[in-house]
């Protein structure tokens, strides 16, 4: 296979002319052959059985060409690409030239990859957030801590205040007559939460256990019940209990019961440390969301509406996964939340058009720095993929071509060079 001529006809459009030479298509012309031959009757032969000179001698020479050509492609056009320098992003058009069993031509329209700019990667100025651990973020995961080891225990000497949770009966009425929906026995409400109408809870506070009475409220107008929007009601309450929140004393033992750590002491420590990390990956993470931003910002180039189509459908496939991994997939998932699918793929676009272009630029800067992942780092990656997929090297190997591991291993090392090159303050 070799490439004829290649011709840029407008902007990440190439029309490439290629010839696939005559062993290579009548290889191909002979698997077609071999494949399709159990299918054709030929009188005189058992079904599968006729030779191919036969077969070629009542349908024509030409009966497999066509299918052996659609086999010759993918390759012949990959190889044509390599020597054209250029990657294809999307086919469109195939036009056959001069065919015979000593090969063929073509013509291919192929969108490729456009040659991306990009300007001032080196020393972006990026600013890091604090990451110091104060005495005041301690106590807050302590205070966390005791609310999630807190108990509701019953009040019997005081009245009901704001931040208790009481046990309640209700009922409801509008102009002497009750509502639907109004009512309830046993409830559990925690005063000062406003998850009923304005008014409701307030009037709660200050009764006591076994109290029974009666609150006047007014719905809200914007209220979803179009019979009760904003109408007067009375609630007739029975309140059974009073319950509050009872937080552990912070002391050793409180944490011998929630940690491994022997002395408060040790556990403000090992809280320090574990606020520490999250602080410093926050940071991290906020530094390559700035330098990403600024390599957007700095990269010029023409690409094209293909690019970005692949990439959402790649997020879709990779979606759809996830959807099967959990019992479900694409068909359902549309179905329960009533989407389009053009709306989803609307969705992944944003995200989409981010991936491709943070791509094009650090392959820039690849070429620009000359990055070549070493082969003790790419023996690295691939011991890494098998440890996280539980995999033989060696298999990851067969899966994960070599060409487009380095290739990978370069777009980070690309990242990590702007990053090591940034000036941070």
């Amino acid at each position: 296979m070799s490439l004829k001529s290649s011709n840029l006809t407008e902007t990440n459009t190439y029309e490439l002319e290629v010839a696939v030479d005559g062993k290579v298509f009548s290889e191909a012309v002979d698997k077609v052959f071999k494949k399709q031959a159990k299918k054709i009757n030929v009188p005189g032969f058992r079904k599968g059985k006729a030779p191919r000179a036969i077969i070629e001698k009542m349908y024509g020479e030409d009966v497999f060409f066509d299918d052996a050509m659609q086999d010759c492609y993918p390759a012949a056009l990959e190889d044509a690409a390599k020597e054209a320098g250029v990657k294809i992003v999307t086919v469109t058009k195939l036009e056959a030239q001069e065919v015979s069993i000593d090969g063929f031509t073509f013509k291919a329209t192929v969108v490729v990859e456009p040659e991306v700019e990009i300007e001032n990667y080196k020393g972006i100025e990026v600013e890091k957030k604090s990451t110091e651990v104060t005495e005041e973020m301690i106590n807050e995961e302590i205070e966390k801590v005791r609310e999630r080891n807190s108990r509701m225990v019953t009040v019997e000497d005081r009245s009901a205040e704001n931040g208790d949770t009481v046990v309640i009966d209700f009922e409801g009425f509008c102009d002497g007559v009750a509502f639907e929906g109004g009512k309830a026995e046993n409830y559990n409400l925690e005063l000062g939460s406003n998850s009923f109408i304005p008014g409701f809870e307030d009037q709660l506070v200050g009764h006591n256990t076994d109290e029974e009475f009666t609150i006047d409220v007014k719905f809200p107008e914007e209220y979803q019940a179009e019979n009760l929007k904003g109408k007067d009601a009375q609630f007739k309450i029975k309140l059974h209990e009073i319950k509050k929140k009872e937080l552990p004393e912070v002391d050793d033992e409180f944490v011998k019961d929630v940690s491994e750590k022997e002395t408060l002491e040790e556990y403000k420590e090992e809280i320090k440390e574990t606020i520490a990390k999250r602080l410093e990956d926050e940071a991290e993470r906020a530094i390559d969301d700035k330098l990403v931003e600024v390599l957007l910002e700095n990269m010029k180039g023409e690409i094209p509406e293909a690019m970005f189509d692949n990439e959402v459908n790649t997020m879709l496939r990779e979606f759809d996964m996830r959807l099967r991994s959990q019992g479900m997939d694409m068909t359902t998932y549309l179905k329960y939340t009533g989407m389009e699918p053009e709306a989803v793929k609307q969705m992944y676009k944003p995200e989409a058009e981010r991936r491709v272009k943070m791509r094009l630029i650090l392959e820039k800067i690849v070429k620009l720095e000359n990055i070549k992942p070493t082969e003790e780092d790419i023996d690295a990656e691939y011991a890494k993929l098998a440890d996280m997929y539980q995999m033989d090297k060696d298999k990851v190997k067969e899966i994960i071509p070599a060409e487009n591991l380095t290739e990978d291993l370069a777009v980070e090392q690309a990242m990590k060079f702007v990053k090591d090159n940034a000036v941070i303050k």
